[in-house]
Parts: C-alpha cells; sequence; structure tokens
C-alpha cells in the first residue's frame, strides 16, 4: 500500500498553504524513497499557488528545490544506497523518448517534461513537491550531492543554481569574457558565483547599490545601480554576456544597449508580462536576445559538482514549515537574502 507523508499544500489558488497528509507511491524497481531533510523556497512556489502560470491542480504541494537522505531503493536501483545524500530537481518524469531526453536534455523534452508538482505523472495522478517529508523519485531523476556541501545551503541549486549555471556554460563564460549579472536576489547571486569560479570578469547590475557589498564578497568585480542613468551611458559596448535573473517587467534595449558585437542577453527571470524590446537594439550590432530554462540531468549533476568542487552554494535563512506563509508574504516583497530553505527536518504535523 503506498505509504502516507505530512506536507503542507495551498487548498485552492490563493489559499494559505496548510498542513495535510498526501500519499506517496510503493518504491517501484528503479524507484528511490527520500528522506526530504531541506526545501528551497522559490518564487515559482508563489506564483503557482496563486494560478500565476495557468490553473492549478489543487490540493497543490509546492517545492522543487528538494535535498535529503536516501531511505529505500527499488530492487533494479544501481547509482544510489540508503544513506545518500541526494537532490531532486524541478522535473520528475521526462518521455525519456525523444531527442532531447535522449541526448541528456531532459528538461526541454518535446513531450513536456512533468514538473516535480503541480502536474500529472504517468499514471495520472498529480505530482506534489518537497513541502513533504519524503518523496519516491525515479532514480534517473535523482542527483548525488557532493559530502563537500550542506545540505541545507545546497538545495536552491536545484533550481536556482542550475538555472543560472546552464546558460553561462551555454554561452561560454569564462576567462576573457565580461559578464553582466542583472539583478541580485535568489538567482543573481548564485550566478555571480558560478561565473566568477568560471573565470569571468563580472559585473552586477542591480537597481541600487544596497547588496555591493554582497556582490563583491561573492566574487563580482564590479557592481553598478541601474537606477542611475550614467551607469548606460559608462558601460555601452561592454559586455559578452548578460544573464538576466530578475521576474520583474523590464524593457530590454537599455540592456541590450550594454553589449559587444556578437554579445548575448540572455532570459532566465520569467516576467509575467511581454517581452519589450526594440529590434534597432539588436541589429546594430548583430546581438543576441535568448532566453533559458533549467537543465538536463547530466548537466545538473555537473553543476553540483562543480559547486562541491568550489563551494558555491546559496546563501540562506532557514525557516520552519510553519512559517511558510510569512516567507511567501516577505519573498513576495523580495525581502531575504537570498533564499528561503525549510528545514524539514523539524516538521511535525
Amino acid at each position: 500500500m503506498p505509504r502516507t507523508t505530512p506536507a503542507y499544500a495551498a487548498p485552492f489558488s490563493g489559499a494559505k498553504l496548510q498542513p495535510t497528509t498526501i500519499s506517496r507511491r510503493d518504491v517501484r524497481g528503479s524507484d528511490v524513497r527520500i528522506e526530504i531533510r531541506y526545501t528551497g523556497v522559490c518564487h515559482t512556489d508563489v506564483v503557482q499557488t496563486s494560478d500565476g502560470w495557468g490553473p492549478g491542480l489543487y490540493p497543490m504541494v509546492p517545492g522543487h528545490e528538494i535535498a535529503g537522505v536516501v531511505i529505500e531503493t527499488g530492487k533494479d536501483v544501481t547509482k544510489f544506497g540508503v544513506g545518500d545524500r541526494v537532490g531532486v530537481p524541478t522535473y520528475i518524469d521526462p518521455c525519456r523518448e525523444c531527442g532531447p531526453c535522449r541526448a541528456g536534455l531532459e528538461v526541454y523534452c518535446e513531450k513536456g517534461c512533468t514538473p516535480t508538482y503541480n502536474a500529472k505523472d504517468r499514471d495520472g495522478k498529480t505530482t506534489q513537491g518537497g513541502y513533504s517529508k519524503e518523496i519516491v523519485v525515479d532514480e534517473r531523476y535523482v542527483l548525488r550531492i557532493p559530502d563537500s556541501l550542506p545540505l541545507d545551503a545546497s538545495a536552491p541549486l536545484l533550481c536556482a543554481g542550475i538555472t543560472t549555471y546552464s546558460p553561462l556554460m551555454h554561452w561560454k563564460a569564462g576567462p576573457g569574457k565580461k559578464v553582466a549579472i542583472l539583478g541580485m536576489g535568489g538567482l543573481g547571486h548564485v550566478a555571480v558565483q558560478f561565473a566568477h569560479a568560471m573565470g569571468a570578469e563580472v559585473t552586477v547590475l542591480s537597481r541600487t547599490l544596497g547588496k555591493k557589498q554582497d556582490g563583491l564578497r561573492l566574487g563580482a568585480d564590479h557592481y553598478y545601480a541601474t537606477e542611475d542613468p550614467k551607469t548606460f551611458e559608462q558601460l555601452a559596448g561592454t559586455f559578452d554576456f548578460i544573464l538576466s535573473t530578475i521576474s520583474g517587467t523590464v524593457h530590454f534595449d537599455q540592456y541590450l544597449n550594454l553589449l559587444k558585437l556578437d554579445g548575448a542577453l540572455v532570459n532566465v527571470g520569467a516576467p509575467d508580462d511581454d517581452i519589450a524590446m526594440n529590434n534597432w537594439a539588436l541589429i546594430p550590432a548583430r546581438r543576441t536576445y535568448a532566453a533559458s530554462s533549467s537543465g538536463g540531468i547530466p548537466e545538473t549533476q555537473e553543476m553540483l559538482d562543480f559547486a562541491g568542487e568550489h563551494q558555491i552554494m546559496a546563501q540562506i535563512e532557514t525557516i520552519e514549515m510553519k512559517d511558510i506563509n510569512d516567507a511567501f508574504e516577505r519573498l513576495d516583497r523580495a525581502q531575504v537574502r537570498y533564499r528561503f530553505v525549510i528545514d524539514m527536518t523539524k516538521f511535525q504535523n
């Protein structure tokens, strides 16, 4: 029989999250059962529990930045054993058959990869996320967390980490490249660390200078306030690559003009409104505007290993599960430096 586990769920759109009990399937041959120790709180959780990206499936248990320990394995599991430190990314069940899946780019599954929560899995059941004590996942979609990283500060890497690492790698941030990180928040503060460790010259572009010391401490070489019009005059034509991590509405022309010839601006911030730009911000210097999702399983493991080697982790504020609604309100007001993480070891329903 399926096991039950305590969780917190939104009973309907816009509702406060409440204690509940959910079922997890029996462990199949290639499954691992994970005791969740820590779950990162992503802005996506706030958006989806309010139907910000379309009608949700309720009751909804959010959470797709999951770190924990294996407590049971199926008979066919070869990658993990009981006691292993593991993570679960933003998706758990792509088709496994299309070109992107075969290439290890499962997040771009042509049939749509199944998100960790707020989706229907292969059995037609609603996926429920990491705001719970346990989860059962096929071993193909489980990652090994290096021993050199603490579990709590590793949890946000399963979304914020791979979402920034993947485009930095794809667009070849590294020695000799001038990289700007637009936004110094939950994604941006991790992106600064990755770009620095890759050897790029890193600049933070933030609305104010309020987080300048944090940015420099985490590896930025320069830090500019975008509320100052002189910033755009001074930095025109400077960067090879700009990574936009902000989710608010932005008109990108002024940022595209900061790119060199053949420079690229890549957006991972997922603004709610339509993107605004003028084509003439692109044409004169053969610039590129692009967007990026998170990453495939091989690259996500590569990211975790890289983070372990370079001691890259999220800067976190640890909370208890009972404080999640307050955390949602603070996150919506950008009142966290820089990521909330739920300590699930203290969660009792």
